[in-house]
């Protein structure tokens, strides 16, 4: 993890999903760090393969083109406001943090498809409409060989 993220990963609990290649591609972190500040992002993305072709999705607008779509198909504001309970039940049953704040912008705007990914790999397909439909996107980002 360490040679994917270029630094010591913070707060790790488990690997909560590994890449085809075999690698760690999703850690699950601890609702709060080492020295007890909050941390709500429970699933953090490692493979810098995957996190390069994300941030070109990024950097092509794709979070604006979904957040527009949340105000105009009321089928898919439902799920990812699913997406967005079940991150809180999973995390809050580690440790509750006495907040509603999820990660990536849950429920109400995409703002990080690092977390959505990570979290429609951790928990599986079906549960983030917009880390699976990135997913989809990004192809078979493993296909070239391990990441680090």
């Amino acid at each position: 993890m360490e040679a994917q993220l270029g630094r010591r990963p913070r707060a790790v609990r488990e690997v909560a999903y590994r890449c085809p290649c075999g690698l760690p591609a999703v850690v699950e972190t601890s609702p709060r760090l080492e020295d007890g500040t909050p941390f709500p992002t429970l699933y953090y993305l490692t493979c810098s393969r995957l996190n390069s072709k994300l941030g070109g999705l990024e950097a092509d607008g794709r979070m604006r083109e979904m957040t527009e779509r949340l105000a105009e198909d009321p089928d898919l504001a439902a799920a990812y406001r699913r997406a967005h309970e079940s991150y809180l039940a999973e995390r809050d049953a580690i440790e509750p943090l006495g907040t509603d704040v999820s990660a990536g912008g849950m429920p109400s705007r995409v703002k990080c498809l690092h977390v959505c990914v990570a979290h429609s790999l951790a928990a599986g397909r079906g549960v983030n409409p917009f880390g699976d439909e990135a997913l989809d996107e990004v192809g078979e980002w493993w296909k070239p060989g391990p990441c680090a």
